[in-house]
């Protein structure tokens, strides 16, 4: 039997058409702005380790849109990761680094040597700082600020006892400190943090100073949460990253229960 290709006609082999050649010649699009986003995240040292905290909020241009998004991942034994920003672009780098572990561990010279053949925090920081300036030369970049913590590694391939803190923004710009925080929390956590900062601080001191922040943040940030989450790293028992849960929270202060126009002012913030 003929196939006909007249008005009505049927062929089991459909012709091109220029729709599907438009698509096929479609130039490659790169993300121009964040859409799901994730906001502050705060890094510490204390005198045993490092400290990160982070709510779970993921927004949806100013919708709230997920609750329970984990920003705070564990990369090995040592290292741990942190990120504000497209939330999607987080879940590549975790992939991403994720494969550099597995590879670590398949290429390892003893499987009873596994730890020495783990990259310590500053090397994955230094990794994440090529892979941003990369992505941006690309005009492709990754939407994200990662915080990274852990430990230093001696010559010999074992941990040092130096504590490491450090971030990477979407650009490549990389650098270190005692104290950091990413997005908003920038500008309102980073004085307090700074203020009250000390490098013998225990390890209850310091999280009391994140809760603290993360409070203050949820108190003012129109795009946190007070659903969080508390990671450490420490050379002795590695990382460790908690379950969500809800911080306390007081709105009876003055300011946030009276009227503007009753507090001798004109009525605005």
């Amino acid at each position: 039997m003929s196939l006909s290709l007249q008005s009505g006609g049927t062929s089991s082999r459909a012709l091109p058409t220029q729709t599907n050649n438009a698509l096929t010649a479609a130039p490659n699009q790169a993300t121009t702005r964040p859409i799901t986003t994730g906001t502050s995240v705060l890094g510490i040292k204390y005198r045993n380790g490092v400290m990160l905290a982070a709510d779970t909020l993921v927004s949806y241009g100013s919708l709230a849109k997920y609750k329970n998004a984990k920003r705070l991942l564990s990369v090995n034994s040592r290292t741990l990761v942190g990120a504000s920003g497209e939330y999607s672009d987080l879940q590549s780098i975790s992939q991403l680094l994720k494969a550099n572990a597995l590879s670590d561990r398949c290429t390892s010279d003893s499987l009873y040597e596994e730890d020495n053949n783990e990259e310590c925090a500053k090397e994955v920081w230094s990794y994440l700082r090529a892979v941003m300036y990369n992505r941006r030369s690309k005009m492709n970049p990754l939407w994200n600020d990662v915080v990274v913590a852990g430990f230093k590694q001696n010559t010999d391939g074992t941990t040092s006892d130096t504590p490491f803190l450090g971030v990477v923004d979407k650009i490549g710009t990389a650098y270190e400190d005692d104290i950091l925080a990413t997005g908003f929390g920038g500008y309102i956590a980073l004085p307090l943090m700074r203020e009250k900062y000390r490098p013998d601080m225990e390890e209850g001191e310091a999280r009391a100073l994140l809760e603290d922040c993360l409070r203050i943040l949820f108190y003012r940030d129109c795009r946190a949460l007070n659903r969080v989450q508390i990671a450490k790293v420490t050379k002795e028992g590695g990382v460790l990253v908690s379950d969500p849960y809800e911080l306390d929270t007081y709105w009876d202060f003055k300011g946030f229960v009276s009227s503007k126009g009753e507090m001798g002012t004109d009525g605005g913030w």
